[in-house]
């Protein structure tokens, strides 16, 4: 085999992506294991700002089409010839009853770009992986029908929260083009997609933390229970991530205490979020830095006395798993407050590695103003996240189970 036919296709939403740095860690992980792959890629980039992670990815990127309609001869050439292949009735049938559980374009898009990249996917390819269960997974699932190859998977969260149940099952069971495995990065995932799995062995792979990007500033200090307090957010303005509590919760901190809250990200909350902020008067307190590299979190994180994420469930179910930027911040000793959502108590217990809030705005402002006023307390928090981020959330465990999990289903290899 050559080094134009590789071995594994790998299926994304979109690459590159500021939001998903867990998948470039594991992506330059596995190429620098000696895996050989492509990257199949459901959209075009749309974040101006890019990590130095993918930069280092040397694997070839193929962009399926977006939109049908866009590239109407590359779908039809694709269409026409996955036809004519012995499995394709047995797929379209798999199709036709997805979609009229869900009558969507999406749907549709789905099965198209899986037909461009059932055609296009070289012959020597063994094995397909896709990131996230919903729409990468589908794409995975009808290409692994059409070119007879096995397919498997990473679930994350939202994928996980917020497909329906029935979907979930056909993607778990041999019988309906299920995946040979999956993974997936939280205990309390792993637990729910195994209760629905008819023949897939979901694991639990934590995606961990390559530490040597995320050396602890010499510089690290403990604020002085008199001294400003700056609190520091990451996440995207959506709405499982609890800003808007937290907004609310920082018009409730006593006049006494000196504080200053900076977010990073974006998303379609920001209008909102700051328009909240603005009318409680707590505009000059704030510092939007909007979507920011890697470098500039880790820098921010470096200079703050508290990291908070009030995670919570959303109205449509959608619900972080384990943020990878609650160990970014234990990585900089910086003391942690967040809320017990999904998979947050499996890295954080509470009073031990940091403090675990209600999300109500009144119990945030008062543990916010707890761990301003003990800062020893707080100091003590981040030293014992830290420590456990050591001990238990290193990276390579995690990609030495995903390797073998991968050669065996690549013959091996």
């Amino acid at each position: 085999m050559t080094k134009l036919e590789p071995q594994l296709a790998i299926v994304v939403k979109g690459w590159p992506r500021l939001s998903e740095t867990f998948i470039a860690q594991e992506l330059v992980a596995l190429e620098r294991s000696g895996l050989d792959f492509e990257i199949w890629s459901l959209r075009h980039p749309t974040d101006k700002k890019t990590h130095p992670l993918h930069d280092q990815l040397l694997a070839k990127v193929i962009y399926l089409p977006e939109y049908l309609h866009q590239e109407p001869r590359r779908v039809l050439l694709a269409f026409m010839t996955v036809m004519l292949r012995p499995n394709f009735f047995k797929v379209f049938t798999h199709f036709l009853q997805d979609w009229r559980r869900e009558k969507t374009r999406n749907r549709v898009r789905r099965f198209g770009q899986a037909c461009v990249m059932a055609r296009e996917m070289p012959k020597g390819t063994e094995a397909i992986y896709a990131h996230f269960l919903h729409t990468p997974s589908s794409v995975a699932r009808y290409v692994s029908g059409l070119n007879c190859v096995p397919w498997s998977f990473s679930a994350h969260a939202k994928d996980i929260w917020t497909s329906p149940d029935w979907e979930l099952r056909e993607k778990l069971n041999s019988k309906t083009i299920g995946a040979a495995f999956g993974a997936t990065c939280t205990a309390f995932g792993a637990e729910h997609l195994n209760s629905l799995a008819k023949t897939t062995p979901v694991d639990l792979v934590y995606h961990g933390l390559d530490l040597k990007r995320f050396p602890l500033s010499r510089d690290r200090t403990f604020r002085a229970a008199n001294e400003s307090f700056h609190m520091m957010s990451v996440g995207r303005s959506v709405e499982k991530k609890g800003f808007d509590r937290l907004i609310s919760a920082l018009a409730l901190l006593p006049k006494e205490i000196d504080w200053h809250w900076t977010h990073i990200g974006s998303g379609a909350l920001d209008i909102k979020m700051r328009a909240q902020a603005e009318a409680l008067g707590l505009t000059p307190q704030i510092t939007w830095l909007g979507a920011c590299d890697q470098n500039e979190v880790i820098d921010t994180m470096q200079v703050a006395d508290l990291f908070v994420l009030p995670s919570r469930v959303a109205v449509d179910g959608d619900r972080d798993g384990l943020p990878n930027v609650l160990m970014e911040a234990a990585s900089q000793m910086l003391p942690i407050l967040s809320t017990p959502v999904s998979a947050i108590p499996e890295f954080i217990d509470d009073g031990v590695h940091g403090i675990l809030s209600d999300d109500t705005p009144e119990a945030l402002a008062a543990n916010m103003v707890r761990l301003a006023q003990n800062p020893d307390f707080s100091a003590d928090l981040a030293k014992a996240a830290y420590k456990r981020l050591y001990s238990d959330f290193q990276m390579q465990p995690g990609i030495n189970h995903l390797i073998s999990r991968l050669r065996s289903v690549m013959g091996g290899i």
